[in-house]
């Protein structure tokens, strides 16, 4: 392994999340703001405890309640008098529906004047749930859309008509209190109905996209389900305020900024990479190869979310896979290296936030006695790299927006 190269990948990634925690961008929205009667917090998303905490560090008193469901091993410790809740990620478990029955019952009740302070980061789709039909089939039809590779657009918007909370029924559950939303973003271009599965924002999807998701991918679906693909969702909510704090954007601009303090000439490819890992993987490693000898440092960035097609059972992650997949080409490139993570610090079903490849990836793989192609194959990325010392480790990080991958270039 190039020890140079993985310790500026180690520095870009710490500073890059660093850059797009919750926090400052939840005061940014909450400061000078008033609040003239009741309000209850809820939180919901892998940033959720964070949000929570910071509304609960500005508002203190202010805030009658709460009630945080986030992912597991994402809460940090008791919150005021919130209600802290760990749920499942990317499959909803009994904890998400019990924590978003919580969250229903706390806002029940209230008037025009009171406030619902709704704080919303990603992975609120299956962390808060209340689903119209069973666990067993929600589960069943999640897991088939992640395997077939669909897209979170795709996903949320089946989500949604599955859900008594999703696309834009949530706020109807608030009302007539207001709604102030506050939302961290994970989904390319900021579409807030798409986010979290828009819980308090009208729904742009349609049924008819419902319905061609499922002719798309060919989805096994029961009767109620598919009479529930039938219903429209809200298409308008009066009493709803909504506010960005972060995004995708934000990460690739901080990680850019970190590769120039590091020497390297950042360049952004995009920040809407959507397409296959391995496919991610593989074309930035060609790009170091056409960039390769002229005795430049560079830092190619692409911002995103990638997806995997399920052909295995192993082990792993998008971020690790894009990584591994960049091996084979990395070879022929001394300088190079790859790596890519998921700004919430958990890629996939992992301790992993995502994984680092260079030019030594490849032999060491070799004399460990496995076949890249062999491990792509049985999405076996985490223990492949694993052995190669690869795996990039932050922990959970409070925030949430998306992936950056990276390729650095040292000469």
């Amino acid at each position: 392994m190039n020890e140079k190269l993985r310790r500026d990948a180690d520095a870009i990634v710490a500073a890059s999340i660093r850059a797009v925690q919750p926090d400052e961008a939840v005061r940014r929205a909450l400061e000078g703001r008033e609040f003239p009667g009741r309000v209850r917090l809820v939180s919901v998303g892998k940033a959720a405890w964070q949000m929570a905490k910071c509304a609960a560090d500005l508002l203190g008193s202010r805030i009658e309640a709460g009630v945080v469901v986030t992912k597991y091993g994402h809460s940090k410790g008791p919150i005021a008098n919130f209600d802290i809740r760990e749920a499942g990620h990317p499959v909803p478990d009994d904890n998400s529906f019990a924590g978003a029955q919580a969250a229903i019952d706390l806002v029940r009740g209230l008037t025009p004047q009171d406030t619902v302070l709704f704080l919303v980061s990603g992975g609120g789709s299956a962390l808060f749930e209340k689903p119209l039909v069973s666990g067993g089939e929600l589960a069943d039809i999640t897991r088939q859309l992640l395997a077939c590779g669909a897209d979170i657009v795709e996903i949320n918007t089946l989500r949604k008509r599955l859900s008594a909370v999703k696309g834009g029924k949530f706020a109807r559950l608030c009302d007539p209190a207001r709604v102030y939303s506050i939302v961290l973003s994970d989904i390319l271009g900021d579409p807030l109905d798409m986010i979290a599965s828009g819980p308090a924002y009208p729904d742009s999807s349609t049924a008819a996209d419902a319905k061609a998701i499922i002719a798309k991918y060919g989805l096994k679906l029961s009767d109620g389900a598919l009479a529930l693909m039938e219903e429209e969702t809200p298409k308008q909510l009066d009493n709803v305020t909504t506010q960005i704090t972060g995004s995708v954007r934000q990460l690739c601009a901080a990680a850019a900024q970190a590769c120039q303090s590091l020497g390297y000439e950042p360049v952004l490819l995009t920040d809407r990479l959507c397409c296959q890992a391995r496919e991610a993987g593989s074309f930035l490693a060609s790009v170091l190869q056409t960039h390769a000898g002229q005795g430049r440092r560079l830092a190619f960035l692409a911002g995103g979310e990638t997806v995997v097609r399920l052909t295995g059972t192993g082990k792993g992650g998008r971020n690790q896979e894009l990584a591994l997949a960049a091996a084979a080409g990395l070879e022929s490139v001394p300088g190079g290296a790859v790596f890519s993570v998921g700004s919430d610090g958990t890629d996939g079903p992992t301790d992993a936030a995502g994984g680092y490849a260079d030019c030594d990836t490849l032999p060491a793989l070799r004399a460990a006695g496995l076949d890249l192609y062999a491990v792509l194959q049985d999405n076996d990325a985490y223990h492949a790299l694993q052995k190669t010392g690869g795996l990039i480790v932050t922990g959970p990080t409070g925030t949430n927006v998306n992936d950056v991958a990276v390729a650095l270039l040292d000469g």
